[in-house]
């Protein structure tokens, strides 16, 4: 389950520490004291040191007993956070690309089987929303958004759909996107996404993120479907053992 919050001191402060790690602007990749950070940001120790326990479970930094936080060049190499939705422009550039996004096509549907996801019923009118994300001009993810109509409370554009869906909802449904319930599926390729995407014939497996949005009060919102072309963008995540 993806979560969606809204930015804490915390969070800001981990942010920053991340920057300066990726910018090597801690001499032999040793983090300072907590102390030391607290004044020069300015914040509280507690801060400081909770958003080094959050890096440190990203696996960014490692704790050494005795002898302090270290940079873990091996969590450098992860550059998204699957646990987190970040926008795929980010994600993009986190791999030193230039990102662009296109609107393929939108189109007005019945929820049909959908319906027992989206909590409605199967005639219920659904606004389909493809897009396509281009790094460097190659074509690299590609992005199917299910809303019901029913949701949409003011007028939008084509451009108002380039953004991030988590953008969209508050300004045009009225609505706050707290977490996305994620499934990451095997499946072929279908030929649709074959050609958007311009994958090599012997090529078609894949590993597609299934979604569910939904707000604070655990309804849902709407589905969503993310194809990734993985021979060019590589997803990572490190997997540490329980606490004892």
């Amino acid at each position: 389950m993806m979560m969606l919050k809204k930015t804490s001191l915390v969070q800001q402060v981990k942010e920053l520490l991340r920057e300066r790690i990726h910018r090597s602007e801690f001499a032999d990749g040793r983090i300072p004291p907590e102390a030391e950070l607290a004044r020069e940001l300015n914040v509280s120790r507690n801060t400081v040191r909770d958003a080094l326990s959050r890096l440190e479970a990203e696996g960014v930094v490692v704790r050494r007993h005795g002898a302090g936080t270290f940079v873990n060049q091996v969590g450098l190499m992860v550059k998204t956070r699957l646990q987190e939705i970040t926008p795929y422009e980010s994600l993009i550039r986190a791999y030193n690309h230039t990102p662009t996004v296109r609107l393929l096509e939108t189109v007005n549907c019945l929820a049909g089987s959908l319906g027992s996801v989206l909590h409605c019923s199967p005639d219920v009118p659904i606004l389909l929303v493809k897009k396509l994300f281009l790094a460097d001009e190659q074509p690299v993810i590609l992005t199917e958004t299910f809303i019901p109509r029913h949701l949409i409370q003011a007028p939008f554009t084509p451009d108002d759909l380039l953004k991030p869906v988590f953008e969209f909802l508050p300004r045009f449904c009225h609505q706050e996107l707290a977490y996305f319930l994620t499934e990451l599926t095997p499946m072929l390729a279908p030929d649709w996404v074959v050609k958007h995407l311009r994958l090599p014939p012997d090529s078609t497996a894949m590993i597609v993120f299934e979604e569910i949005g939904y707000n604070p009060n655990n309804e849902p919102l709407l589905k969503a479907c993310s194809y990734f072309r993985d021979d060019f963008l590589r997803l990572r995540l490190i997997r540490q053992p329980p606490a004892i």
